[in-house]
């Protein structure tokens, strides 16, 4: 056995370990004490590119845009991504904070449900608009933000993933 095959099974006995551990059949688990996701805020370098991203390419209605409370001159800014969520950006104008980098405790992607007919539409935007995109599953869109953030639009209903219902 290779050393990248020992690894790989190494990774796949100890998510076998968790899941058995933690993962409670269907009916037993406890209610969550969360009421959902109310937003999640991403650091934007440019306020209107971001808006035009979010609200004219992707169809997000910008709902509120406010001084960042935090950071006197910095805004923040909410749209509308369905079901009483929202997506928040700050911008720091002044402030050097690099491009986006993957790291430990940090975003990896966001996943957004969208209506299958309202997927297809906004594939064929994206590939009009110059958006590099990949396809995965048929459900799935892969594509960067206009800062790099990773994004996916996902064809599959809230509580499901690919195909299967988890909630």
């Amino acid at each position: 056995m290779t050393a990248t095959a020992q690894v790989h099974d190494s990774f796949a006995h100890r998510r076998e370990e968790i899941r058995e551990r933690y993962l409670l059949p269907e009916g037993s688990r406890p209610e969550s004490s969360a009421r959902g996701l109310h937003h999640a805020a991403i650091v934007s370098s440019d306020v209107e590119r971001t808006v035009n991203f979010y609200q004219e390419l992707l169809e997000f209605p910008l709902v509120e845009l406010i001084e960042n409370r935090d950071y006197p001159g910095s805004s923040h800014f909410f749209f509308d991504i369905g079901n009483g969520n929202l997506l928040a950006f700050f911008d720091f104008p002044g402030l050097d904070v690099g491009t986006y980098r993957e790291v430990l405790g940090g975003l990896h992607h966001i996943a957004i449900s969208i209506e299958p007919f309202k997927w297809e539409y906004l594939r064929d935007k994206l590939v009009a608009a110059g958006i590099e995109l990949v396809e995965h599953s048929e459900v799935s869109l892969y594509f960067p933000g206009p800062d790099g953030e990773r994004l996916e639009l996902i064809a599959d209903p809230l509580g499901e993933m690919y195909g299967s219902t988890i909630l």
